[in-house]
C-alpha cells in the first residue's frame, strides 16, 4: 500500500466511529465498502480519459491535519448581509447552529444537517445517500468520510420563496474535510438553493463535496454553487441531478478560488418534458488550474437542454471543459444545444475544451460549438479611442465577456454577488467597482 493511501485508511480508522449515523449498521458498511474501493482503485490518473488534463497528483502526495481554527464568522456575516434565505453553515465540515438561521421555515420544507437528519429521516436519506460503485475513487473516499452535509426536503407543492443557502467554511488552514448534500423536491415544489464554499486567507486545505438531487414531477430547483476558497486550497466537487417528467433543474456552477478545482455536473433525464440549464464561469490566474466535467443524459423523449460555460485565464492559468450530452436510443424530440467560450488574457494561459454530443436518437435537434480567443484588438482600440487607459479597457472587455454569463443568474442578489467577486479579481476591479 502507498504511502498516500495509507494517510487515508488511518484517517478512516480515527473518524469512522464518530462519524454522524455510525450507529447505523448499513452506513457503516456503505462505508467500509466506499473506502475498500478507494483504497484499491486510489487516485483518478491522467491515464483515464476523463482526467487526461487534470493531475492528482500533488493532492495525492498531501497530507492534512486539523490545526488550530480561525474565525469565519466575519466572512459569514458579510455573506449574510443584505442577503435574505435560510442559512446552513458548516465550519471545518461540521454544522454550526450558532451561525446557522433556520428560523421561519415554509410549510412542507424540512433544511437541517444530515447529523440530525439520520435522526429522523435515514429511510428518505439513504435511498440518494449514494452507492459505493458511483463516480470514481474520489467518490468512494467521500462517502467513506463525509461527515456531515445538507437535508432538503420539499412536500409535493411547496415552496421556498427564500433561498436556501449551504455555507461550507474552511478554518483551518491544513485540514481536509468532505461533505455530503442531499435534496429532494417533491411533486411541483420550488427552491433556489445555493452552496457558497469559503475559507481564511492562505488556507491549504482540502474540500470534497458531492452533492445528490431528486426532482420530483414538475419539481423546480435552481442550484447556484459559488466556489471562492483560497488561492492554495484543494476543490473536489460532483452534482449529480435525476429529474422525473415535467422538472426543470437550473445548475450555475462559478469557480473562482482554489489552486486546483474539478466540478462533475450531472443530470438524468428518467421522463419526458425535462428541461435542464447548465450556466458555467470560472476564473483562473496564476499557476491555477479548474476542470468542469458535465454530463446532460437525455434518457427520454422531448427534453431540452441549455448548456453554456464560460471561462477567463490569465497568467498561466489552466481552464478544462468536456462537457457531453448523451441522447439515448428512443429519446425523440430532443432539444439540446451545448456551447463553451474561452478568453485567454496571457500568451501562457492554457484552454483545453471538449464539447461532445453522443446520438442514438434521429428526430433530434441538437447542436455544440467551443471558441477560444484573446480581447478583441478593435474593441480594445475602441475603448482607447474614448480616453480609456490599455488596463481599465482591458478589465472592461473581460467583464463584458463574464456578463453574459452573469446575465443568466436569475435572483438579484446572487447576481450582484458574483458580478463583485468578478470586478475584485480584474487588476482594475476597484475603480469598476466604484463606476458601476
Amino acid at each position: 500500500m502507498s504511502g498516500d493511501l495509507q494517510f487515508w485508511a488511518d484517517t478512516f480508522a480515527q473518524r469512522a466511529g464518530a462519524l454522524p449515523g455510525a450507529a447505523l449498521p448499513w452506513l457503516k458498511d456503505l462505508r467500509q465498502q466506499a473506502l475498500d474501493r478507494f483504497m484499491t482503485e486510489g487516485w483518478p490518473t491522467t491515464k483515464i480519459e476523463a482526467w487526461h488534463h487534470t493531475s492528482l497528483s500533488p493532492l495525492a502526495a498531501a497530507t492534512f491535519q486539523e490545526g488550530d481554527r480561525q474565525s469565519v464568522a466575519e466572512q459569514i456575516a458579510a455573506l449574510k448581509a443584505g442577503e435574505s434565505g435560510h442559512w446552513l453553515v458548516f465550519v471545518d465540515g461540521a454544522f454550526d447552529e450558532s451561525l446557522s438561521d433556520l428560523s421561519e421555515l415554509p410549510d412542507g420544507v424540512v433544511v437541517s444537517a444530515l447529523s440530525r437528519g439520520w435522526q429522523h429521516d435515514a429511510d428518505a436519506i439513504q435511498a440518494l445517500y449514494g452507492k459505493p460503485e458511483q463516480g470514481y475513487g474520489t467518490s468512494a473516499l467521500n462517502l467513506a468520510l463525509a461527515s456531515d452535509g445538507a437535508w432538503v426536503q420539499l412536500a409535493a407543492s411547496a415552496v421556498a420563496e427564500q433561498p436556501i443557502h449551504i455555507v461550507c467554511a474552511a478554518a483551518s488552514p491544513k485540514a481536509a474535510h468532505f461533505l455530503r448534500h442531499v435534496i429532494v423536491a417533491g411533486a411541483g415544489a420550488q427552491a433556489t438553493v445555493v452552496e457558497h464554499y469559503i475559507g481564511v486567507p492562505g488556507a491549504a486545505n482540502f474540500r470534497h463535496a458531492v452533492t445528490r438531487l431528486q426532482l420530483d414531477r414538475d419539481a423546480r430547483i435552481t442550484h447556484i454553487k459559488l466556489q471562492q476558497e483560497s488561492e492554495q486550497a484543494w476543490h473536489l466537487g460532483e452534482i449529480e441531478a435525476t429529474q422525473e417528467h415535467g422538472s426543470y433543474f437550473g445548475s450555475h456552477s462559478v469557480s473562482l478560488g482554489a489552486r486546483l478545482s474539478r466540478h462533475d455536473i450531472i443530470t438524468h433525464f428518467d421522463d419526458e418534458r425535462c428541461e435542464t440549464m447548465f450556466n458555467g464561469l470560472y476564473y483562473v490566474d496564476k499557476r491555477r488550474h479548474v476542470d468542469h466535467h458535465t454530463l446532460i443524459a437525455h434518457e427520454k423523449p422531448r427534453c431540452v437542454s441549455h448548456e453554456t460555460y464560460r471561462g477567463i485565464m490569465a497568467d498561466t492559468g489552466h481552464g478544462v471543459f468536456h462537457g457531453k450530452i448523451l441522447v439515448a436510443d428512443g429519446a425523440d424530440g430532443t432539444d439540446a444545444v451545448q456551447r463553451t467560450d474561452s478568453l485567454l488574457l496571457s500568451r501562457l494561459a492554457k484552454s483545453d475544451a471538449r464539447p461532445e454530443l453522443e446520438i442514438y436518437a434521429d428526430d433530434v435537434k441538437c447542436a455544440h460549438g467551443a471558441t477560444v480567443g484573446q480581447i478583441d484588438p478593435e474593441s480594445l482600440f475602441y475603448l482607447r479611442t474614448r480616453g480609456i487607459d490599455e488596463a481599465r479597457a482591458r478589465d472592461i472587455l473581460t467583464y463584458a465577456f463574464a456578463a453574459t454569463s452573469v446575465a443568466r443568474i436569475e435572483l438579484p442578489v446572487l447576481r450582484h454577488r458574483v458580478e463583485h467577486a468578478i470586478r475584485a479579481l480584474l487588476p482594475g476591479g476597484a475603480f469598476m467597482e466604484e463606476a458601476a
